[in-house]
C-alpha cells in the first residue's frame, strides 16, 4: 500500500480503535489536528467517528515553524496548541479527542488542562500515531496485549529497582522509587485518560538522580530520532540521569553527539524514561519497509522484548526540552528487583 487515500481496510481499523475507546452515538469528538497533519490519518478519523454517529468537529491549527533551532522530531509534544485558551476548552469539553497532530500531545503542556474536563465532562485523548495508515491497520489494540500492559505496569509500579545488562556491555541501575508509571495498549475507556495508537509498551518516568552506569548501543538497535538502525556501537555513560560522555567511532555516535549538543539544553542530555515493548504483533524489522516521511516508529517502540532508553523531557524529575531520543534496543535482559522480565531480548512469561 503506497498511496495515502480512503482504504476501505483502514476506515475499518479506526472504526474499531474508536469503538475500543468506548466512542458512542451522539459522543462529541475533536479531530485535532495542524496544517503538516497527514491528511488520510485526519480522514479517515472523521470518517470512523461519522460511521459511529458520534458529534464530530475538526480543529485545524498552523504548524509551528522554528528556524533557529534544530529540527523537531519524535517529541512527544506537540506545540501547535500555542496555550490557546478557546482552543483547550474546546477539547477539554468533548467526549474524545482524536489527536492527529504530528508529534502528540502526550508531552504537552496543556495535556493536564484537557484531561482535566470542562462542564463536568472528562475527555479521552487517543493520539494516533504519525504512521502510514497501512501500520496502524496491522497493529490495532487487542484483549491479549491490553491484559500484558496492565500485568506488567502493576510489576513496574510494585518494583524499587531496574537493571539493564546485555551481552553488547550495557549495566544500566534505575531507581524506581519516586517514578510514575505507566503504560499502553492503544485504546482507553477511562475519562481523563490519554492513550497513542499502536500500543503495547510499560515504561517508568524516573525521578530526579535515578539513573546511573552505561549503555552501549549494539548494531541493530535503533535511534528513532534519526528513523536509523545502529551500525557501529555506540556507549553513553549515564550518571545522575545525565549523559556525560557518548563514546563511539562510526557516524552513529557523530550524529548522536551533534544533534543533542546543538540544542545547548542539559535536559537534553537528561533520561525521559525507560521500559520494554510488550507487543507481539509489532516488528522491529519494519523500519526497513518504509520512506523515512511514512514512518514515526511507534511499532519499534513497542516491538516484544525491547528495552527503550529515552532522553529529553520529564515532568516526573521537573525537566523540559525539546531535543529528544527515543531508542530501541534489542537482546538486553530487564530485571525488576531481580527478576527478569525480557531475557535477552525475550520477553518473559
Amino acid at each position: 500500500m503506497l498511496q495515502e487515500i480512503v482504504e476501505p481496510a483502514w476506515a475499518e481499523a479506526f472504526e474499531t480503535v474508536l469503538r475500543r475507546c468506548a466512542l458512542q452515538p451522539g459522543d462529541t469528538v475533536a479531530v485535532l489536528c495542524e496544517s503538516q497533519s497527514r491528511p488520510v490519518l485526519v480522514q479517515l478519523a472523521q470518517l470512523a467517528a461519522a460511521r459511529i454517529g458520534a458529534r464530530a468537529f475538526t480543529l485545524t491549527l498552523p504548524s509551528v515553524s522554528h528556524p533557529q533551532a534544530p529540527p523537531i522530531r519524535s517529541t512527544g509534544a506537540c506545540n501547535a496548541l500555542q496555550q490557546l485558551a478557546p482552543v483547550i476548552a474546546a477539547l477539554a469539553g468533548c467526549t474524545l479527542v482524536v489527536d492527529c497532530t504530528v508529534e502528540g500531545l502526550m508531552h504537552a503542556p496543556e495535556l493536564p488542562a484537557i484531561l482535566k474536563g470542562a462542564n463536568s465532562t472528562q475527555p479521552r485523548v487517543i493520539y494516533v500515531s504519525n504512521e502510514h495508515p497501512e501500520a496502524l491497520a496491522r497493529l490495532l489494540p487487542d484483549d491479549a496485549t491490553e491484559t500484558l500492559v496492565k500485568a506488567h505496569v502493576k510489576r513496574l509500579r510494585g518494583a524499587k529497582a531496574m537493571h539493564v545488562t546485555s551481552a553488547a556491555g550495557s549495566d544500566l541501575r534505575i531507581s524506581l522509587q519516586g517514578a510514575a508509571v505507566g503504560g499502553n495498549w492503544g485504546s482507553t475507556t477511562r475519562p481523563g485518560t490519554l492513550t497513542h495508537w499502536p500500543g503495547g509498551i510499560a515504561l517508568a518516568f524516573p525521578a530526579a538522580g535515578s539513573v546511573n552506569g552505561t549503555l552501549v548501543l549494539a548494531e541493530g538497535d535503533v535511534n528513532l530520532t534519526f528513523k536509523r538502525y545502529i551500525e557501529r556501537p555506540i556507549t553513553l555513560t549515564i550518571e545522575n540521569d545525565f549523559i556525560t560522555g557518548i563514546d563511539g567511532s562510526g557516524v552513529d555516535a557523530e550524529l548522536m553527539r551533534s544533534y543533542i549538543a546543538a540544542w545547548s539544553d542539559q535536559a537534553a542530555y537528561a533520561v525521559s524514561h525507560v521500559g520494554y515493548g510488550l507487543n507481539a504483533a509489532a516488528r522491529w524489522d519494519s523500519m526497513a519497509l518504509y520512506d523515512k516521511r511514512d514512518f514515526n516508529g511507534t511499532e519499534l517502540r513497542a516491538f516484544a522484548g525491547n528495552f527503550l532508553y529515552s532522553t529529553g523531557a520529564n515532568e516526573v524529575a521537573g525537566r523540559y526540552t525539546l531535543g529528544h531520543f527515543d531508542l530501541p534496543m534489542r537482546n538486553c535482559t530487564v530485571t525488576l528487583d531481580g527478576e527478569a522480565v525480557v531475557n535477552q531480548g525475550v520477553l518473559c512469561e
